[in-house]
């Protein structure tokens, strides 16, 4: 799985940040996503798509 990230489009509502920590964070000075993990591992596979299916700015897009 490669995960990536449009900062652009990304409103920072943080509803990944709450789903998978261990793959996204937030920029203090404006909230918008930080890729932690661009390949985060497997067990983790289910929060980064729920993450994805939740942000309201589709701004994360998987590969798998």
């Amino acid at each position: 799985m490669h995960v990536s990230v449009d900062q652009d489009r990304c409103c920072g509502a943080g509803q990944c940040v709450l789903l998978a920590p261990e793959v996204f964070d937030q920029r203090e000075e404006d909230g918008i996503v930080v890729l932690l993990n661009p390949e985060p591992p497997a067990q983790r596979a289910d929060d980064v798509h729920q993450a994805t299916a939740v942000c309201p700015a589709v701004a994360i897009q998987i590969q798998d």
